[in-house]
């Protein structure tokens, strides 16, 4: 639901996560680069502004948006680094009470709410954790609400950030947003060695680029025939065995010989008798 009484809506972003995130406003002054104040699942947070405001005539989504509570004043500012600080200080704590309760996880970072009444530990781990007495021994030294918040490993990559193979940033602490079932098949589909080590990210996942051409391999392969099939040329029996669909060549073995045609050269090939 939107409220008619801020004509304008900004993309603002969160500490520890690239994302955009749409709130309303009545400041059409608002621009990149500003901070805001808004309220979040977690509590009330200090963000950062990624559009200028536009007019609510021009929001697309169906989401809701919650209106910004106000320009983030020098107090804000102030008081946000100093929680940066204490958020250092309490992840070191934390990182201490596991090594002495022997838990299997693993810290990435922590993150108070402005008014410094809850602190988010966000962590990795492999299964579930049992962190009943961790719990107990924050809440004795930090004296405020935590959370205690698991991410898988795609959610780290993104986080933390990296290069990929391709030598470019990583494709989820960039540009993508949600993350999709990334299976096996997707790298046959595109023929693709399954070398399982080459095909993983830094998450140690497949690729999420994996997903970005598939569409497009199985529309360029609907052309081809299919891996099997048998054609007679000069009177000798071939079977195609492989095909590159971005060069549109096909191999084709026989029992003594091997040829490599073009699609279109096989379609033509009055020659070219298919079995």
């Amino acid at each position: 639901m939107i409220d008619n009484s801020n004509n304008y809506y900004i993309g603002v972003r969160f500490v520890e996560n690239p994302k955009a995130y749409y709130f309303s406003t009545s400041d059409e002054t608002l621009k990149s680069g500003d901070h805001v104040i808004v309220e979040s699942l977690r509590g009330i947070e200090l963000v950062s502004v990624l559009s200028n405001a536009q007019h609510i005539s021009e929001y697309k989504s169906n989401l809701d948006l919650k209106p910004i509570i106000r320009r983030a004043t020098k107090e804000d500012l102030f008081l946000h680094e100093a929680n940066i600080k204490l958020a250092k200080e309490a992840l070191k704590l934390c990182e201490s009470a596991i090594k002495d309760l022997n838990l299997d996880m693993r810290l990435l970072f922590a993150q108070y709410t402005l008014d410094g009444t809850k602190i988010t530990i966000t962590y990795v781990a492999d299964g579930r954790v049992d962190f009943r007495e961790l719990l107990k021994v924050l809440a004795a030294k930090l004296r405020c609400r935590i959370e205690l918040r698991q991410i898988g490993l795609r959610d780290k990559a993104k986080i933390v950030g990296g290069i990929g193979v391709c030598g470019l940033p990583l494709c989820c602490s960039t540009f993508l947003q949600n993350f999709e079932i990334i299976s096996i098949n997707h790298a046959k589909n595109q023929m693709l060695t399954l070398n399982i080590p080459k095909l993983s990210g830094q998450c140690g996942k497949l690729v999420c680029c994996l997903l970005f051409e598939d569409e497009q391999y199985s529309e360029l392969k609907r052309n081809f025939p299919a891996i099997g099939d048998e054609y007679i040329i000069g009177g000798e029996t071939y079977k195609v065995t492989s095909y590159n669909v971005l060069s549109r060549t096909l191999r084709l073995d026989s029992k003594e010989d091997v040829r490599f045609l073009e699609l279109e050269e096989l379609k033509k090939n009055k020659k070219v008798i298919k079995k």
